[in-house]
């Protein structure tokens, strides 16, 4: 195992590692640590703690069996922290039914960990805030639980994910990590730890507010762009138009963004723009682009299910009759993860019309989805006679669906056309644009 040598304070050694917070972030970050040196992987949640001693990664981020050969020391006993002198606090940052920023969680973070700081600790936070709240929120608790003085007893710092759910390819050592200290000496140790695993190196930010600014923007601008495509498809379909089509000819110029259309939920792209609009309220100007954004993206599951129901009427279905499925429930395609997920919004507007949808989703976490939507999920095997699906999650479950295992969703059905929406547009529509069937994408 390395030790580093802590320049902030004389004599001072790195040698344990220790990650609050164990979900998509902490535990990959847990298990590329644990590789260079000794780690410390906390989480308040008991019951995760005790299947990742059995070694069954819940997140599916790194994999069951590299967990197994790890040598992280997890636990639920916040008195561990004490063994480590750098810390990593990586809880999410939600906002409310108001869309406000919530700190709840990582503010019980704070309070945990400062708790248990010992003096000539470092503690980074990588959770998505506005800038300045790791200064002006989380500093203020940690001095005040611990009883001791930044600069002179502790450090601080910041360095945001990057960790993108699901992604084989784009992983956290092959991604450049923003670092950012309370100042020079806290800044070099942070560089030097996440050194220890990020392969591409890591870029020094002059302030934890650039750092904290720079990974709001990230996700907003993805935001932007994802609901400028998405109201071109409500604008193309108007037309008559595919805007799938549309894009793939556009894409030939070489300074074309590359987005598509689609549900945009998850606790990254749908919740960060949220953290920036506070914080700019505040501050007394109100964002009219990042927020008109917002708008568009947080109504497309509405329009969605509009849209099933407009095709239902066209196809003779009795709408408060109608049954319903709906393939896939998680925010993003190949990740259990339901958290933020816009799929509720096509199940509850389906609600209003009298129609309660049969959802299956393979991947999903359906204990997480039961307990944060009250949704119970169908195997694709038990659902049948159906006279619409929606594909709603591009999963590589649903790419390898061949026409005739969609076909048995519908049964026997021959009344009316075989409503299908392909919302990610995962089939060859060509195939589906048939008498027999009601076809329709993003």
């Amino acid at each position: 195992m390395e030790v580093l040598k802590d320049s902030s304070y004389e004599g001072n050694m790195i040698d344990t590692v220790a990650i609050v917070g164990l979900g998509y972030v902490g535990l990959p970050l847990a298990v590329a640590f644990s590789k260079k040196i000794s780690v410390i992987g906390f989480d308040t949640n008991t019951q995760k703690i005790e299947l990742y001693k059995e070694g069954i990664d819940v997140t599916k981020e790194v994999g069951s069996e590299v967990l197994k050969s790890s040598n992280i020391l997890f636990t639920s006993d916040p008195a561990e922290l004490r063994k480590a002198k750098f810390i990593i606090v990586a809880v999410p940052t939600p906002v409310d039914s108001q869309n406000n920023p919530d700190f709840q969680i990582i503010q019980s973070a704070s309070q945990l960990v400062g708790q248990n700081l010992t003096p000539y600790s470092t503690v980074v936070f990588e959770s998505t805030v506005y800038p300045g709240a790791t200064e002006e929120i989380c500093l203020p608790i940690l001095e005040a639980e611990s009883g001791l003085k930044c600069g002179n007893d502790f450090k601080i710092g910041y360095s945001p994910e990057r960790i993108n759910p699901g992604d084989k390819v784009h992983r956290l050592e092959t991604i450049t990590k923003i670092v950012a200290g309370i100042d020079e000496d806290s800044l070099e140790l942070i560089a030097q730890v996440y050194g220890l695993v990020v392969d591409v190196g890591v870029y020094r930010a002059s302030s934890i507010k650039i750092a904290e600014a720079a990974k709001v923007i990230e996700n907003a601008q993805r935001d932007i762009n994802i609901a400028f495509v998405n109201e071109l498809s409500m604008i193309f379909h108007k037309m008559d138009i595919d805007t799938l089509e549309v894009l793939e000819a556009a894409k030939t110029k070489w300074n074309f963004l590359g987005f598509n259309p689609g549900l945009v939920g998850g606790h990254c792209i749908g919740v960060d723009p949220y953290y920036l609009t506070y914080k700019a309220e505040q501050m007394g100007y109100r964002p009219e682009v990042i927020l008109s954004g917002r708008r568009i993206n947080d109504n497309m599951g509405k329009y969605i299910a509009e849209n099933v129901i407009k095709s239902l009427i066209k196809a003779n279905v009795q709408v408060g009759q109608a049954k319903v499925a709906i393939l896939g429930f998680t925010f993003k395609e190949n990740c259990p993860d339901t958290r933020n997920t816009r799929v509720i919004d096509i199940v509850h507007e389906l609600n209003e019309y009298g129609i309660s949808p049969l959802i299956a989703d393979p991947v999903a976490d359906a204990q997480e989805a039961h307990h944060e939507y009250g949704v119970t999920f169908e195997t694709i095997e038990a659902i049948h006679d159906v006279d619409a699906v929606i594909l709603a999650v591009g999963h590589e479950e649903f790419k390898t669906l061949s026409k005739q295992d969609l076909d048995r969703l519908y049964g026997m059905q021959e009344s009316h056309q075989k409503v299908l929406f392909d919302v990610k547009g995962i089939l060859n529509k060509e195939e589906y644009q048939t008498e027999e069937y009601s076809y329709w994408r993003l």
